[in-house]
């Protein structure tokens, strides 16, 4: 085995590692979309200041990790003679010994089954966060505009009628 193959056999050794970690940190994220919501429908708002600090201290830390796959992806292009955008795992595939190959393909297919259950996690996420800011702002509009000339309830016989004389609020500015 030549000395460019042993880079490209330790390099792919540490993306491994990488991808390895990758995995960790999505399969963290799904777990912290479900506490999330888990946690906004519960209204426990202790809790969830604690997940959100957890998570901005994971995700910090995680950095290194991006910038280590970087460097890596940097160094198996100079190794392979071309561009660094060039470099993907599939890319990688062909060139690698079956064995290597093969943990490569492994990790590829878990992080897309994993991207994509994180893009319908973070999607159902997403509608809830909405959902509550809708509701809230309803809540917030019913609570103010009461006494507004143009709301308008409905009495027993079906008669529409405006409402002007009440409010649920009495403020003084």
């Amino acid at each position: 085995m030549n000395a460019a193959a042993n880079v490209i056999e330790d390099k792919i050794d540490e993306l491994l590692t990488v991808l390895d970690e990758d995995i960790r940190h999505i399969e963290n994220s799904l777990s912290w979309l479900n506490e999330l919501r888990t946690l906004v429908i519960r209204r426990d708002d202790a809790a969830l200041q604690r997940l959100l600090e957890s998570m901005r201290i994971e995700v910090d830390s995680y950095a290194s990790n991006e910038s280590r796959r970087r460097s890596i992806r940097k160094e198996l292009a100079v190794a392979l003679g071309c561009r660094c955008e060039e470099v993907t795992l599939s890319g990688l595939e062909p060139a690698l010994p079956q064995e290597k190959a093969e943990q490569v393909t492994y990790r590829k297919t878990v992080l897309k089954k994993l991207i994509e259950q994180i893009k319908k996690e973070y999607r159902s996420t997403t509608l809830l966060l909405l959902d509550c800011a809708r509701f809230n702002n309803l809540l917030l509009r019913a609570v103010f505009d009461l006494g507004k000339a143009e709301t308008v309830y409905y009495n027993s016989d079906g008669a529409a009628r405006r409402r002007t004389d009440t409010s649920l609020l009495n403020m003084r500015f």
